[in-house]
């Protein structure tokens, strides 16, 4: 099991890129700023033990909550 601060600092560094991500997709920084919030609470809810790529997985639901919020609009 991973401790909260190991898991922090891994989505700290993943935190630039989750917000191009984001932001190219969404086209605006605070829904951006959002979308990456959102991913962060997600994580919060599942084992991380369960996930082999970290970085893929944010990068997988930070692009869902994008097109949701799109196909929401």
């Amino acid at each position: 099991m991973y401790e909260k601060g190991w898991l922090t600092k891994q989505f700290e560094e993943h935190r630039p890129r989750l917000r191009l991500v984001a932001y190219r997709l969404l086209g605006s920084h605070g829904e951006a700023d959002d979308a990456v919030h959102e991913a962060w609470l997600r994580l919060h809810r599942i084992d991380p033990d369960t996930v082999e790529d970290l970085g893929g997985w944010l990068t997988t639901v930070v692009s869902r909550v994008c097109m949701r919020k799109l196909r929401n609009e």
